[in-house]
Parts: C-alpha cells; sequence; structure tokens
C-alpha cells in the first residue's frame, strides 16, 4: 500500500512539473521605446547643428519588441546626416553639434507596462563626412528588477542594461552610413527554466509509471 502511494505521489509531482513548466512559459518580454519622453531633453526625437553646414541627428524609436531571456537587444538608432559636410581631410565644410542630453524611456510592456529612463549626456562636437567624435553617456546603466530605477510600476524579475555609452559614427560611415545602434540586454531573474521544469517532470513521470506497471505485476 505505501509503495503504492508512493507511485501515486510520483506520477502528480511529475504532473505538477510540468504544469509550473506551461505556467512559467514567460522566456520572451516585449519592450519599446517610443513612449512620451524619449528624445533630446525629453521633447524632440531630432537634434540640429548649433552651427556649420545643416547636419541632424535623429533618433529611430521601438516599437513593441518581443525578444527572448536573457538577450542582447537594440533600444533604437540614431542617425547622423550630413549631407554638405565634406571629408575631414578636404577640410571645406563641417558641422557642430554643441553640448545635449537624451532621454531614452524604455516600456516594459510584459510586466504591465513599467516604464524606467535611461539619460544619456554629450558634450557634442565637430562633424565631418567621415568624422564623428560625439559620443552620449547613459546613466544609469540598469533598469529593474522590481522597482530599481522605475518611473512607474515594476518590472517584476526583468532587468534592462545599457551599455556605458554609444557612440556616434560619422554620416558617411558604419553598416547604415550615419546609423548608431544603441544595444543593450534584457535579463531575468526567474527561475528555473521551464525546460528544467519539464525534464524534472518528465522523469518523476517515467518513474510513476514505471514503478506502477511493477506494482501491479506484483
Amino acid at each position: 500500500m505505501k509503495f503504492g502511494r508512493l507511485v501515486q505521489t510520483t506520477s502528480i509531482l511529475g504532473v505538477a512539473l510540468f504544469m509550473m513548466a506551461v505556467s512559467a512559459s514567460a522566456t520572451s518580454i516585449t519592450y519599446n521605446t517610443n513612449a512620451a519622453g524619449t528624445g533630446f531633453g525629453g521633447t524632440s526625437l531630432t537634434l540640429n547643428d548649433t552651427s556649420g553646414t545643416s547636419a541632424t541627428l535623429t533618433f529611430i524609436e521601438d516599437a513593441n519588441i518581443t525578444t527572448g531571456v536573457p538577450s542582447n537587444v537594440n533600444f533604437g538608432n540614431f542617425t547622423l546626416v550630413c549631407g554638405g559636410c565634406s571629408t575631414q581631410a578636404a577640410g571645406t565644410s563641417s558641422s557642430t553639434f554643441g553640448a545635449f542630453t537624451f532621454n531614452l524611456i524604455i516600456t516594459d510592456v510584459t510586466d504591465g507596462g513599467a516604464t524606467g529612463r535611461f539619460v544619456g549626456t554629450s558634450t557634442g562636437g565637430t562633424i565631418w563626412s567621415d568624422v564623428s567624435p560625439i559620443t552620449v553617456n547613459w546613466a544609469p546603466l540598469v533598469l529593474g528588477p522590481g522597482a530599481i530605477n522605475a518611473l512607474t510600476g515594476n518590472f517584476g524579475g526583468t532587468t534592462f542594461t545599457t551599455t556605458v555609452f554609444t557612440a556616434i559614427v560619422a554620416p558617411n560611415s558604419g553598416a547604415v552610413h550615419g546609423q548608431s545602434t544603441v544595444q543593450g540586454h534584457v535579463d531575468s531573474t526567474v527561475t528555473p527554466e521551464p525546460a528544467t521544469f519539464a525534464l524534472l517532470g518528465g522523469s518523476l513521470m517515467g518513474l510513476g509509471l514505471f514503478g506502477r506497471r511493477r506494482f501491479v505485476r506484483k
């Protein structure tokens, strides 16, 4: 009788772990960077030069992006454009950007719409078609888990991390000319992974069935 109860308990535990694997399937996070407040000074997605040949630095937001956890992600792209800039070697035309700040609002759609803010600061600089000294430095570097650096809501077990800085490439440089990606990482403190639950659950179910067969034969 005791052996029969053990077999039954083992099978039930295996089923329960399979159910936990299903319920713990939140191995992806949906986020966006297009909330109000994202922009230069928190107001505009485009920054104009302060002197020299006409130039613009524009941020391209990310709408709802779904990514696996953990994974490296992109929080959006800066695009630097200066159609009239010459090369530095030619030295005929350049453009200068003054110091600026940029607010990057992260919205964690998965965890109830929690929001946080990465603040970028830059001293600006003078650009040519093939040269850009502009760098955006970020702080804080981590949003979440929980309410860490949250503006609203709670990130739960999710953590958003950004790189220390984003180097703005020259207008005629980069894989896509003038485009610089704001790189980051999304992670989660939720453990164990669903695959672990499924593996353990399957083992216990198999053990339960094997034991039951032996018990019935006796």
